[in-house]
């Protein structure tokens, strides 16, 4: 054991720490500035979003939290294979994607047949990430004093008590937080060298990927896939649902159609409704075949291969130690508070399913705190806003037109451009990282609409396709909930063109006494 209790540490030595957890197995690395002996108002199991921000929370109201990871670093997946790899993937495909399309023109370099280096991009994400695991160590350290102890699983001895490295600590209540791991789908073939899962391409890679199959049609898998070939690898997903059709948030049908018309434009394949039979090569992967949704079978050569086909919750051993009450996709059943089926045990982030995302694991621990601390808290996980990258960012908010029309007997659309968006060479929308698009390839300056309710005039819903934007819609998302109408949207002010806001749109029908659509 490695108590670092009573030391300072700076960011660079747990930069070294951590490293040197890597290279070998080491002790745990403790921090306990509370004492080891007091009863804790909570433990959280696991370190990553939901564990981290729901004992700050707990911190900052005058409790006393105690974090176990089994990793060496707090923080969890998002920064170490998940979240940010996507991130910096997506840059690069946004990157390479103005490249390609400007091949020639302005001075930009012809990039026809250019290929970025795919393994060099995921060896740099690899060398860097470290600095953001030592920075969150440091920070729960030395700025807001939480006790944790590192590179060690924790065992449940029951729903108060938890052993660690042979000691066992007491808590009020227990908070659930070890996250999900990807499914492998039961196809012949998983197994060879070259199949990969968003984990594993980070660990493993150790080649330059040239053909790529990706099965699977969630978000990672869309994602991945418009990195993978803007980058100039050719790409193929197969997916065996419709791809960017999402539930309960749904995407908006008219966006959904534009985002894979310009995938396929790009030169993607993608075959939907789909079924993958097996992933063929002796030792290394050779070719996927497939049977399409009409029945006919094809086989398409790959030397790379990423599984998107979902993940699952990581509740084992804790569900039958504990008698947990699970979900049909083995998720932890958990009610608004967080609670599971057993008293003074919580539950957050990927464990109690969809949706998976960071900020649900975040809220997910600060509600656990608030009522383990006697605030009664409640968090509805129906509704929120919502976002994925192809090369463009794509961007979600409350009802979709279809939805709204299921609702409400008036909806008005407002939307750029109009009709049939890929049909169009307009120079709309206009707005930062699209404005060579709009000027040289007009048809991919993205897309945005907005959905209202004809007679209350409140705004329903806002999708957006482009860049920029993704930041606004946090707020938005609020705007929505307070029942922000057209007439509010059209009195902000905007910064110069900026779509996310939706206010131009707005503005242009706000005046109307009855409202009419401008699509």
């Amino acid at each position: 054991m490695m108590d670092l209790t009573s030391r300072s540490t700076t960011v660079e030595e747990w930069c070294e720490l951590i490293d040197r957890c890597y290279e070998r197995d080491s002790e745990p690395l403790v921090n306990l500035p509370s004492g080891k002996d007091r009863v804790y108002d909570a433990i959280f199991i696991g370190g990553g979003p939901g564990g981290r921000f729901g004992a700050a929370y707990m911190q900052a109201m005058g409790g006393t939290p105690l974090i176990v990871e089994r990793w060496p670093f707090l923080g969890g997946s998002c920064p170490h294979n998940a979240c940010v790899p996507h991130h910096v993937f997506s840059d690069c495909a946004a990157e390479f994607d103005l490249l390609r399309w400007l091949r020639g023109r302005l001075g930009f370099p012809d990039f026809t047949n250019g290929r970025g280096r795919i393994l060099d991009i995921v060896r740099m994400f690899v060398g860097g990430r470290g600095m953001g695991h030592a920075f969150m160590n440091w920070q729960s350290k030395e700025q807001l004093g939480l006790d944790y102890i590192l590179n060690v699983p924790a065992r449940v001895i029951d729903s108060h008590t938890v052993e660690v490295d042979g000691s066992r600590f007491r808590a009020r209540a227990i908070v659930l937080g070890t996250g999900a791991r990807s499914i492998i789908p039961d196809v012949p073939g998983t197994k060879l060298h070259g199949v990969f899962t968003h984990e594993t391409l980070v660990e493993e890679l150790d080649y330059e990927p040239n053909r790529i199959v990706v099965i699977g049609g969630s978000k990672t898998a869309v994602e991945y896939g418009s990195f993978f070939h803007a980058a100039g690898a050719p790409v193929t997903i197969i997916a065996r649902s419709p791809i960017l059709r999402f539930e309960p948030v749904a995407l908006d049908e008219d966006a959904r159609t534009y985002v894979i018309d310009m995938m396929r434009s790009r030169g993607m394949a993608i075959y939907e409704e789909a079924t993958v039979e097996a992933i063929l090569g002796r030792e290394r992967v050779e070719a996927v075949r497939f049977r399409t949704a009409q029945g006919a079978e094809q086989v398409v050569p790959a030397d790379f291969v990423l599984l998107g086909t979902g993940m699952q919750p990581n509740v084992e051993p804790f569900a039958s130690k504990l008698g947990l009450s699970l979900g049909a996709r083995g998720e932890v059943i958990v009610d608004s508070r967080m609670m599971t089926s057993v008293p003074d045990v919580f539950a957050v982030g990927d464990m109690i399913g969809h949706p998976m995302e960071m900020w649900k694991a975040r809220k997910g621990g600060m509600t656990a705190a608030r009522n383990i601390m006697g605030e009664e808290f409640h968090l509805d996980i129906r509704n929120y806003p919502d976002f994925l990258h192809t090369t463009y960012e794509v961007s979600w908010v409350g009802l979709t037109e279809a939805q709204a029309r299921e609702r409400y007997p008036n909806v008005i659309v407002l939307k750029m451009p109009p009709g049939n968006p890929t049909q169009w060479d307009l120079l709309i929308p206009l707005a930062d990282r699209v404005m060579l698009y709009a000027f040289l390839e007009p048809r991919r300056s993205g897309f945005q609409k907005c959905v209202i309710d004809g007679d209350s005039r409140r705004v329903l819903g806002f999708c957006h396709v482009g860049y920029g934007c993704k930041d606004s819609f946090q707020y938005l998302d609020y705007l929505l909930k307070q029942g922000v109408t057209i007439d509010d949207m059209g009195s902000m002010n905007e910064l110069f063109l900026n779509p996310g806001h939706f206010i131009q749109l707005c503005r242009l029908r706000a005046g109307m006494k009855k409202l009419t659509d401008l699509a």
